[in-house]
Formats: C-alpha cells, sequence, structure tokens
C-alpha cells in the first residue's frame, strides 16, 4: 500500500461529464499513417494547485531519466463514495497528510491519484509538469526500490475482492495511455506494488485485472 506544482489550472481539452477524460481537436496522434493513427488523449488532470495541496517540506528532485514502467496501487481506504470534485479532492488531501505527517515524507508518494468518481489528480509536485514535457521524471515514494525509475498511480478504495469502479476504470485506462504515449512506454510495463515489494497491493482483484489494463491500454493507443 502507498499513502503517498504545476501552476496552471486543471487541464480540460479532453473532458467528459464523469470521469473527466474524452478526445478533442488537441489530441495527440500516433501511428504509421492516417488511417492507422489513434489518438491519445491528454487526461483532465487535476494539478496540485488545483486541489490546493500543500508545498513539499523540501523541494522534490528530478530523477534525471525517464521512467521504465508504471506501477498500479490501491489506498486501502473503504470503499466508500469520494463524490465528484469536492469529495476527491478531500481524498488527495488525506494521502497527502497521511504521507506527510505519519510517514514523514516530503510530500505525497505516488505521481497521480485517481478516485472512485474517476478524478485524476497531480500527486506529488511536479509530476503532471514532467508528464506533459515527456521527458524526466520525479523522484517518488510509493515503491521502494523503484522511485527514481516508475510513475506510481493511486487509486482509492481497497481491492481485495471489490472490482474498481467503471469511472476509475476509464480514468485509469487513459492515464495510462497518455503516460505510455508520453514516455514512450509499452503496455507491458504496467506492474502491480506487489511484483516488487511484499505487500497485499493493489489487492487481489485489482492485480488480477493488470492484464485486461495492459490490454486495454493497449487498444487505446
Amino acid at each position: 500500500m502507498s499513502h503517498s506544482d504545476h501552476p496552471s489550472m486543471p487541464r480540460r481539452r479532453f473532458l467528459t461529464a464523469a470521469a473527466g477524460v474524452g478526445v478533442g481537436a488537441g489530441a495527440v496522434i500516433i501511428g504509421a499513417s492516417p488511417a492507422q493513427a489513434r489518438a491519445v488523449p491528454e487526461p483532465n488532470i487535476f494539478s496540485c494547485s488545483a486541489w490546493s495541496a500543500r508545498p513539499p517540506s523540501s523541494p522534490v528532485s528530478l530523477a534525471g531519466n525517464n521512467p521504465n514502467k508504471i506501477i498500479v496501487h490501491h489506498t486501502a481506504f473503504p470503499n466508500t463514495a469520494d463524490t465528484g470534485q469536492t469529495g476527491s479532492f478531500a481524498i488527495a488531501h488525506e494521502i497527502q497528510d497521511l504521507h506527510m505527517d505519519t510517514n514523514g515524507w516530503i510530500d505525497t508518494g505516488n505521481h497521480f491519484t485517481i478516485s472512485r468518481t474517476g478524478y485524476i489528480m497531480e500527486g506529488r509536485h511536479r509530476s503532471l509538469e514532467r508528464l506533459l514535457a515527456g521527458s524526466n521524471m520525479v523522484v517518488s515514494a510509493h515503491t521502494v526500490g523503484q522511485n527514481t525509475q516508475s510513475i506510481g498511480i493511486e487509486n482509492n478504495g481497497t481491492y481485495i475482492t471489490a472490482t474498481p469502479p467503471t469511472l476509475l476504470w476509464a480514468s485509469l485506462v487513459s492515464l495510462c495511455s497518455y503516460i505510455c504515449y508520453q514516455y514512450n512506454l509499452s503496455p507491458t510495463q504496467i506492474y502491480g506494488h506487489r511484483d516488487f515489494n511484499d505487500t497485499e497491493c493493489p489487492g487481489d482483484k485489482l492485480y488480477s485485472m493488470l492484464p485486461q489494463l495492459r490490454s486495454d491500454t493497449a487498444a487505446r493507443m
């Protein structure tokens, strides 16, 4: 379990009403030809400033390299509603407070957080900045031994037996596909926290869905 600024307001070029993702005129196009090209839209990601995150206790560091993988987590919080923007932002604050005040970290440990209602939020400061640039990454605190080479995504809830909500899953696929495109990663490089550390995270159910996540991410790309 991992319980871990970009100055712009949330990016909305690809907003849909609930999940906060979609396709628009600014979509990134990949592929060998127009007939084969598929859009990899930039999800609507709320920056640290958008959800009024606390400043880091000391400056975040850059790894000096691009990530080579994505690591999926769950918060292990109760599967209660985090309805809409207000509830989603509250979860981001709860995670940051836990990571800074209890774990003693400088900031939220993960790069991005997804609420049960599908809101994607920047976790550690400057993560969104580097993702949008598609170069370098912020040193994180979500997985021992992987914090200078992996992007950590925190999914709110406990997924030992429960399935992630549809809105959360849609945003997770959207975020993973955009990360893979920006950093030139293969969807095969999506892992669970337990692949590297002795933990139940991201829960038996979500972990069992990682092959589907890789497949859905590849299809979206």
